[in-house]
């Protein structure tokens, strides 16, 4: 039997290498799957260096169209500092052979102006609009002479409406003074109001005996029930058998009684009074 078992195990290790080297682990076919997946990532790998070179191309455009807008919009801010036929201006130096490339751009530009919005007021033309004009701007009036009615000076001047803004803006008074100067009372004053909130009871405690005799008890609310009170704290558990006593008479006391303690409460109050 052992070698017949030997022999079984050899044609099993033949067969079994055989078909892992046929149908699992085909050297053939695995080359040409490694061959179609090279393939495949040559693709996309030229799909993706396209794309990025797409991407880089538009985003170059789009930073120097804003960079050109940026400057466009410079220039006209600095529209000012054109040069003219009397003066020179900044960029045309007499001293160099060219002008810079900033005066080009200069002359290419337009002059900045403002917008008007719809339904904007005009510019006032006597002092009744022109006050009617600064307090429909709710701004406080101001006893000046109007603007006179002439066209914007060009320059790097700043709108009327940040100006005012600017002039009327509400008062940052420093911590002295905006507190109040009795603001330590104030304060004690509201602590003792939020401390009279808290207490639950009002009535000051009185340690004698007898000044509460004469009050009325109120019961709570669990006393008032109808299921009625609980057993438990009310009844003695001690077992008492009256048959295993020594005598039906109980314990005399041998020491008399102390004085003091018959008269507590009663020396140092009246009627509910406080002597």
């Amino acid at each position: 039997m052992n070698v017949y078992n030997a022999m079984a195990v050899r044609i099993q290790r033949w067969w079994r290498g055989y078909r892992i080297r046929k149908h699992c682990f085909d050297y053939i076919y695995l080359k040409a799957y490694l061959r179609a997946v090279e393939r495949t990532n040559d693709t996309v790998r030229k799909a993706l260096d396209e794309f990025a070179e797409i991407r880089e191309r538009e985003e170059k455009e789009a930073a120097l169209k804003r960079e050109k807008k940026k400057k466009d919009y410079q220039a006209r801010k600095m529209h000012y500092l054109l040069s003219t036929k009397q003066i020179p201006g900044v960029y045309n130096s007499p001293f160099r052979k060219e002008p810079d490339p900033w005066e080009l751009r200069l002359r290419q530009a337009k002059p900045w102006t403002r917008k008007k919005l719809r339904g904007q007021l005009q510019r006032p033309t006597s002092l009744t609009s022109w006050l009617a004009c600064t307090s429909a701007r709710s701004f406080p009036c101001s006893e000046i002479l109007p603007p006179i009615n002439r066209k914007q000076c060009q320059g790097p001047f700043r709108d009327i409406t940040e100006v005012l803004e600017q002039r009327y803006r509400p008062l940052e008074p420093t911590l002295r003074v905006a507190e109040p100067v009795n603001g330590v009372k104030e304060a004690r004053e509201e602590f003792r109001r939020q401390e009279k909130a808290r207490n639950v009871q009002d009535n000051m405690f009185l340690p004698f005996a007898s000044y509460h005799k004469n009050e009325k008890y109120i019961p709570s609310v669990h006393l008032w029930s109808k299921c009625g009170s609980s057993s438990y704290g009310c009844q003695h558990f001690r077992d008492e058998n009256p048959k295993k006593w020594v005598s039906g008479k109980d314990f005399q006391t041998v020491l008399p009684s102390f004085d003091l303690f018959s008269t507590y409460g009663k020396s140092y109050s009246k009627a509910g009074q406080i002597l």
